[in-house]
């Protein structure tokens, strides 16, 4: 189950009737910018024409015990939410989206979900806003919860019409909205790679992590290893912008994986577990540098393999955070959620989640991010660009011609997380004080379940 749910704000203001079950279950894609396998999706209406307002996707829990209490908690989130942003619904539409299992009928489906169903609009009703329609979606075809009249709503469903035929596709191309396949496929996208070469990028990660962690526990090694971290992914952003897209989004992520060894890929992945220098990668956000270095977040993900899958914590995050400053809303939700289905306790990701879904502007974190770079600038640590050109790597030993150290102000070294199944990694130096909250987020988390992580 997807305990982390996903919305979005109030549709556009273009006009577009839709008359009956058959139009709105084509609606869905559009209104979502995806298909939404095994999903529950919720959409509130408006006003007397029934105009879309927000949109809720949560997968379906597998145990039907989950069922009320979630039916009960999106329900609330949704009226509460829309709410927040102007005005309660006065009404719901409720999908229910899962392709049959193995020897399952779609109608069995159907038949399943129903109690799933009926839980969703009591709750809906429990809080005075009633539910207008609840369709469950299942291999190519549809079938309303709500509806009686068996002329247009037959038992053994109706199919749903052919893609690119309706009238929401032709107002959906009028508008540029495009959808990008399935949620399965685009989370696909950003899984971790189970073909052969996953095993040597394992034994990378093993080789990288044996001498990476031990610097970066040393504050001195720690600046140096954001240095090259970040030079290193300005690389690769740059080799990634100059291998133009050739063909759909699958053979770019093969080209993509190509492009990157297995050892620049672990020196990366391990060097942006800190969370200063994975801040310092987000600034590559906008212009230009935003489609190359989304891509190679992508990328990043998917060579997390083996025990070291919980690291991909990072690069899904910058993933998703690029795509929202980008205005790809959608694609940041399928990232985000992974992250924080990798790591709940993720707090950028979950900051970001939370601030895509209550429909914030995304200057407000490239504004932060913009003045942190200056910042860095002018103090002498440098961002991003500045690091790629080696101005970050400090050429002494930290200290002033008359042998006391500079004052320099940079984040506490973080500890961080050996890969699951791996032995820690003993430190160069004297371990950094423990922070009060890392001793809490620790606290939280069974004794031996799971080393720690920096990029909090």
């Amino acid at each position: 189950m997807n305990k982390h749910h996903e919305t979005t704000g109030p549709a556009d203001e273009q006009q577009i009737t839709l008359r009956g079950p058959a139009e709105l279950a084509d609606a869905l894609p559009y209104m979502m910018g995806f298909h939404p396998n095994d999903s529950i999706v919720l959409v509130a209406l408006h006003g007397n024409r029934g105009r879309f307002g927000g949109r809720l996707r949560l997968g379906i829990p597998s145990s039907p015990r989950e069922w009320s209490p979630v039916a009960e908690q999106l329900a609330e989130c949704l009226i509460e939410g829309s709410e927040r942003r102007g005005s309660r619904p006065d009404g719901i539409v409720v999908f229910l989206c899962q392709d049959p299992a193995e020897g399952e009928t779609s109608r069995r489906v159907m038949e399943r979900l129903r109690p799933l169903a009926q839980r969703l609009r009591t709750a809906c009703g429990t809080l005075e806003v009633p539910v207008y329609e609840a369709l469950c979606i299942s291999d190519g075809r549809f079938w309303s919860y709500c509806c009686p009249d068996a002329r247009c709503c037959p038992p053994e469903g109706s199919a749903l019409a052919l893609p690119g035929t309706s009238v929401m596709a032709a107002a959906a191309a009028y508008a540029g909205i495009q959808v990008r396949g399935s949620l399965r496929e685009m989370e696909g996208r950003l899984a971790p790679l189970t073909t052969p070469p996953a095993a040597d990028q394992e034994k990378a990660l093993d080789t990288a992590g044996a001498t990476l962690v031990p610097r970066i526990l040393d504050e001195k090694g720690r600046e140096q290893v954001a240095a090259e971290t970040l030079a290193l992914a300005r690389r690769l952003i740059k080799r990634i912008e100059e291998s133009p897209r050739s063909g759909g989004w699958a053979e770019t992520d093969v080209a993509d994986d190509r492009l990157i060894t297995h050892d620049e890929a672990a020196a990366v992945i391990l060097g942006i577990q800190d969370r200063d220098t994975r801040d310092r990668a987000a600034a590559w956000m906008e212009g230009p540098d935003a489609p190359p270095a989304l891509r190679l977040w992508r990328a990043l993900a998917r060579r997390c393999v083996g025990p070291y899958f919980e690291h991909a914590a990072a690069p899904l995050t910058l993933a998703g955070w690029v795509a929202w400053s980008t205005g790809d809303e959608p694609a940041a939700r399928v990232a985000l959620g992974r992250a924080l289905r990798v790591d709940p306790d993720y707090l950028f990701a979950r900051l970001l989640h939370e601030a895509c879904n209550q429909g914030l502007d995304p200057e407000t974190v490239r504004s932060c991010l913009r003045a942190a770079g200056s910042s860095r600038a002018l103090s002498g640590n440098g961002g991003p660009d500045e690091a790629a050109r080696g101005d970050g790597v400090p050429d002494d030993d930290g200290r002033g011609d008359d042998g006391r150290r500079k004052a320099r102000s940079r984040p506490r070294p973080r500890r961080l997380r050996p890969p699951l199944g791996k032995k820690a990694l003993p430190p160069a130096g004297p371990r950094p004080a423990k922070s009060a909250s890392a001793d809490r987020a620790r606290g939280s988390r069974r004794s031996g379940e799971r080393g720690t992580r920096s990029g909090r």
